[in-house]
């Protein structure tokens, strides 16, 4: 079923070409819900996505270049709870658009 419309937005015009995902582990008594609001203030964090197992969660994040993306790493990692990283640089993207 549609759900709605999406404008595809040119992010390297709008100055953050550069893509990670960041896999983020907590201590294990940090309730879900308080996982998935960890970046509600940064906002080059698009979408944090809590998983089952380790990683505890994955971090979506478009920077401008590898200096910004330290930038936001810090910032995760001075929360306070955050417990390690580890971050993959996307080099590029292919999109499924159609379905079988």
């Amino acid at each position: 079923m549609i759900t709605g419309y999406t404008a595809l937005v040119d992010h390297a015009r709008l100055g953050r070409p550069l893509q990670a995902f960041t896999e983020l582990r907590f201590a294990g008594n940090l309730p879900v819900d308080e996982i998935a609001g960890i970046a509600d203030d940064i906002p080059e964090v698009q979408t944090i996505f809590t998983t089952a197992g380790d990683p505890d969660a994955l971090a979506w994040i478009r920077v401008r270049d590898v200096d910004d993306l330290k930038r936001v790493i810090d910032l995760l990692r001075r929360s306070g709870r955050v417990t390690g990283t580890k971050t993959l640089m996307v080099l590029g993207t292919s999109t499924r658009t159609a379905q079988p």
